[in-house]
């Protein structure tokens, strides 16, 4: 029997291959769009490289691992009837992370949010009618909160149909929990809504840079049209992943939702700022809430501005997530730390090297090829035929 896991090529599901890999016995089903075996094993080894060596991956992936070629927005997620068959009568347990975070896509979201955990789903339901699920995850988002403002936000009143979403990618994930918890009434689920994942609280590396590149952007401005004693809920990602990791694979979660979140031991911006001044940052900048709406205004006009003023990239990126940097919203993470025992790394220990690995390194993870005749993988056998 094998964990289903979707999402591995991707930042956030790589931590959770790797850590279900080393530290559990259980084989994984893994779900990868790739033309083929060698292609699927190429991806794999670029998100993973993050975190373990080529020999590791060696060690582990070709004896734990079985493959899927196929796509969440496929009809039976692009696999013949036979291969269906076998992930379905294999399943143990479902980790379904593979997501769209394409907040200006509504297109994309609907596509791999919405229709992709349909047919994640509808393998669920089927490995639960044929010998019994052990338990379905979902991550999400705490996203899903729709509109808030100056609010400490709970698990248990997050989800509320009366508020506006802020994006697709909210809109879509809000659906989703509802969708698994309608169609799969009978399986023990466990929903995971992280907050802002923006690095690894262990080391600097990222290979995830959209939100780094705002974070960054942010850092450099002499002037923040914010208020200095807002919160902003950032919590690592290795923290996530261990506490999706651990709780999925609990005998009994004590609860059946968990933000995944600073909560109210977030960091306000002037912490966060003093943070990168004591390490060796440039001058604090000047905190000026008032100009929130001109800054806003600003980010609209430059996310338009001409392709050749290379304006366009952080702009629009900061377009994206200003509507989650001012509302002054965390969320309540009291229940993960009951299960962990721990709470998560602040964001003010590591937020410097990783402001300096992006900064210097251009937002580029510097990826290590595939090694040449390496015959590593000749005896893989995948799941499809």
């Amino acid at each position: 029997m094998a964990i289903f896991v979707t999402g591995t090529t991707g930042y956030l599901g790589s931590y959770l291959a790797t850590l279900l890999l080393r530290d559990h016995s259980e084989r994984l089903a893994l779900l990868v769009r790739a033309k083929s075996e060698q292609h699927a094993l190429e991806r794999l080894w670029q998100a993973l490289q993050l975190q373990m060596s080529f020999e590791e991956f060696v060690e582990l992936v070709p004896h734990r691992c079985d493959l899927y070629l196929g796509d969440l927005t496929e009809k039976n997620l692009g696999l013949d009837d036979a291969a269906r068959q076998r992930l379905i009568e294999s399943t143990d347990s479902v980790i379904h992370c593979a997501a769209s975070l394409n907040r200006k896509s509504a297109k994309a979201c609907f596509n791999v949010n919405l229709r992709g955990t349909l047919e994640i789903v509808k393998i669920a339901r089927a490995a639960q009618d044929d010998h019994g699920l052990r338990r379905f995850s979902d991550i999400s988002t705490v996203a899903v909160a729709g509109h808030r403002k100056d609010a400490v936000v709970h698990e248990s009143e997050i989800i509320d149909w009366q508020r506006s979403d802020y994006d697709p990618y909210a809109r879509t994930k809000k659906f989703c929990e509802h969708m698994v918890h309608e169609l799969l009434p009978d399986v023990p689920t466990t929903v995971f809504r992280p907050s802002i994942i923006l690095g690894d609280s262990r080391f600097p590396e990222t290979t995830q840079f959209d939100m780094v590149r705002a974070f960054v952007w942010l850092a450099k401005l002499p002037i923040l049209p914010f208020r200095e004693d807002w919160l902003v809920d950032i919590v690592p990602a290795d923290y996530v992943a261990d506490a999706v990791v651990t709780i999925h694979q609990s005998d009994a979660p004590r609860y059946d939702a968990y933000d995944l979140s600073s909560g109210t031991e977030s960091l306000t911006y002037g912490q966060v700022v003093d943070a990168l001044s004591s390490s060796g940052h440039r001058t604090r900048p000047i905190f000026l809430p008032f100009l929130e709406q001109p800054f806003t205004k600003l980010v609209d006009a430059l996310s338009n501005s001409p392709r050749e003023w290379g304006l366009v990239p952080a702009a629009s990126l900061m377009k994206v997530f200003l509507p989650y940097l001012v509302f002054n919203t965390v969320f309540d993470n009291s229940r993960v730390v009951e299960e962990m025992g721990r709470k998560p790394t602040p964001f003010s220990e590591y937020a410097y090297p990783l402001f300096r690995f992006a900064s210097e390194g251009n937002f580029r993870y510097p990826y290590r090829p595939w090694p040449k005749n390496s015959g590593a993988f000749s005896t893989l056998a995948t799941a499809n035929p």
